[in-house]
């Protein structure tokens, strides 16, 4: 193990990571908002719009985030349409995230008793403010730990962002591995991850304590 040529490429780690992060948390944001929108849509039963949001979770939970990316980044130009490399990352990790989180907000809906909603309407509250108030806070804590797989899947899938271009944890790896340390770079690739996700993994589990100690999500 040659530690000198660890501490040497540790910099352009660093920088990738960065990049991995700032992508990752984009595409989370925004595939967050879609998956709320898709999923009080089939929970509400609005009528089109519900097929229209089941058959985009469908492709989305069906195609592969590198297949989307191929599209984006090299199928797009054919059509007039010319995105840069992180564009494409984000847009790819939205389409695909949303797909999960809006299966995991659904439950969360789901779970929500029906009293629930009854006893919101019964003091005049309208039907965004029994959203607000009372549907989401509570199918929120109930989905929180599907929220949180579908998140950390999100941010391992930002490994196939290399194809375009993009020089993210993966792409330093497999360049460093050229020069024949592929020991070190593996190890490397390994820690960084560890590094990106093992802090997110903790979070959701010390949110989702919380939550069943003060009585939500049981």
């Amino acid at each position: 193990m040659d530690f000198e040529f660890i501490t040497a490429r540790a910099p352009l780690f660093g920088q990738a990571a960065r990049l991995t992060v700032t992508l990752a948390f984009w595409g989370i944001i925004f595939s967050s908002a879609v998956g709320l929108v898709c999923a009080v849509i089939r929970f509400y039963r609005v009528p089109l719009l519900r097929q229209a949001a089941a058959g985009y979770i469908e492709l989305a939970r069906n195609t592969p985030l590198i297949v989307q990316l191929f599209f984006l980044y090299f199928g797009l130009p054919r059509l007039g349409v010319v995105w840069d490399g992180e564009t494409c990352a984000i847009a790819g990790l939205t389409f695909l995230g949303g797909g999960y989180l809006a299966e995991a907000f659904r439950g969360g809906l789901s779970a929500v008793g029906r009293g629930q909603i009854e006893a919101g309407l019964s003091i005049g509250l309208n039907r965004f403010q029994l959203l607000r108030y009372v549907i989401i806070p509570q199918a929120l804590a109930v989905a929180l730990p599907a929220i949180s797989a579908a998140v950390i899947f999100l941010m391992k899938e930002t490994s196939v962002f290399s194809i375009v271009a993009l020089p993210d944890l993966m792409y330093v790896a497999k360049d460093l591995l050229k020069e024949g340390y592929s020991g070190e770079s593996n190890l490397m690739l390994v820690a960084s991850y560890l590094v990106v996700i093992l802090p997110v993994s903790l979070a959701f589990g010390y949110w989702e304590r919380r939550l069943r100690f003060a009585g939500f999500g049981s």
